[in-house]
């Protein structure tokens, strides 16, 4: 069995430099999702910060998501050379793009596309250095960590 994380607070200390900055909106009554706008999209974020850690206005925020290895490649060097940052939001918390890596270990790539993204996966992903170019889709939910 494989921990990605070892506790909410380890792992939002470890990225807080991949924190995106937006904007976070009032939080339903009881819902567990976070609506955080970032870089012209609006994601839906499993709160890992606890309850009502949030306040709403702009806010740094950890966006971590679980690689589907059916939707995640990366891309070869001729792709790469036309790549350019691509974020969809899919279904209500998943997201798919392209972006290029800014840090990298076995199992975590730090994706920039349009927002920093902590990609990570249940097996050891591709090898790619920094600064190369993947493909990825997440499978749903999307968990927030707010700083």
């Amino acid at each position: 069995d494989v921990m990605l994380e070892s506790s909410e607070t380890e792992f939002a200390a470890r990225y807080q430099a991949y924190a995106a900055q937006g904007q976070l909106y009032p939080q339903c009554e009881g819902s567990p999702l976070l609506e955080f706008a970032a870089a012209g999209r609006v994601l839906y974020l499993f709160d890992r910060s606890g309850p009502y850690a949030g306040r709403p206005g702009p806010a740094q925020v950890v966006v971590h998501g679980v690689l589907d290895p059916a939707g995640t490649r990366v891309l070869t060097p001729e792709e790469a050379q036309r790549a350019s940052e691509m974020l969809t939001v899919v279904s209500i918390s998943g997201v798919e793009g392209v972006g290029q890596v800014l840090d990298v270990s076995r199992r975590v790539w730090v994706v920039q596309a349009r927002l920093p993204l902590v990609l990570a996966a249940f097996e050891p992903l591709p090898p790619v250095p920094v600064g190369g170019w993947v493909a990825f889709r997440t499978q749903p939910p999307l968990h927030g960590f707010l700083l």
